[in-house]
């Protein structure tokens, strides 16, 4: 059953929030502008009341600089890899396949890859300070979660990444699928799972003293298993599709590592009684 079209909100914003001199500034491009103040905050927050980091706050600007190295390059370069290879390999000339690869504006960005991108950055930043790899990376933590709410509000106002048709009281309609097709709307699922209650979750967690690579075990681990959850309701990429069993996609194949790797930086965080505590 259907809902009829009028009693079913319509997703259709203007992804172009405003032009300087002609430019056309994204609502996607202010998320994330957005998700890295509010996390610069909150790291600059946290080097001051987590001594036993050791992270300067003085640090923090470093810091932030190569994480938005890496989200942006990891996560454009992982979409490509993941979710558009054909593309890529089908282009005419290798120009174009490095034109399409660096062409972010079109959309498409990938958290699996924009997460390995981040621990490169990482490994790379803590190069320079040596503050322990699993210290810097327990503090990202905490505040990816906002950048993960950010982009998923940015691919609601861009009116994508919608879900299976439904008729829950909350279905919507996405213009770019089948306008007339009430749908999931799971951006909004995975900004409030991977967004607002994995930032609750791991922010009470991280309140009382853990030891090093408990926070990152809690964030894999949750990440995989909201993501693996909301991909039951989401519709996988047209030109993908399902991997196997008409339910198996993308998305679950990537984040099945994250929950093993969840759960076994736990269980050493935890059976290390040496390990430093955050």
């Amino acid at each position: 059953m259907t809902m009829p079209a009028s009693d079913v909100y319509v997703v259709q914003f203007d992804p172009v929030a405003f032009e300087i001199f002609g430019f056309a500034i994204h609502w996607y491009g202010i998320t994330y502008l957005v998700a890295f103040i509010l996390g610069w905050m909150v790291t600059r927050y946290l080097a001051r009341t987590h001594r036993n980091w050791k992270v300067e706050p003085s640090h923090v600007d470093d810091l932030l600089f190569y994480m938005g190295l890496g989200v942006i390059l990891g996560g454009r370069i992982g979409y490509m890899l993941f979710y558009d290879f054909g593309n890529i390999i089908n282009e005419p000339t290798l120009a174009d396949s490095l034109l399409r690869l660096i062409s972010i504006h079109k959309g498409g960005m990938s958290f699996h890859g924009g997460f390995l991108g981040c621990m490169i950055a990482i490994w790379l930043y803590n190069r320079k300070y040596q503050h322990g790899y699993f210290v810097v990376v327990d503090m990202m933590a905490i505040i990816t979660p906002i950048g993960l709410l950010a982009g998923r509000i940015g691919n609601f106002i861009n009116g994508e990444l919608w879900g299976k048709p439904s008729d829950v009281a909350w279905a919507m309609h996405f213009p770019k699928s089948n306008p007339d097709v009430p749908r999931h709307p799971t951006p909004l699922y995975e900004a409030a799972l991977e967004g607002v209650l994995l930032f609750i979750i791991i922010w009470i967690f991280a309140r009382k003293d853990r030891p090093t690579m408990a926070i990152s075990g809690v964030f894999a681990l949750g990440y995989g298993l909201t993501r693996s959850f909301v991909e039951f309701y989401r519709l996988p990429d047209e030109h993908i599709g399902y991997l196997a069993f008409d339910w198996l996609t993308m998305g679950m194949v990537l984040s099945a590592p994250l929950i093993v790797v969840g759960i076994i930086l736990l269980l050493y965080a935890y059976n290390n009684k040496n390990m430093q505590k955050a």
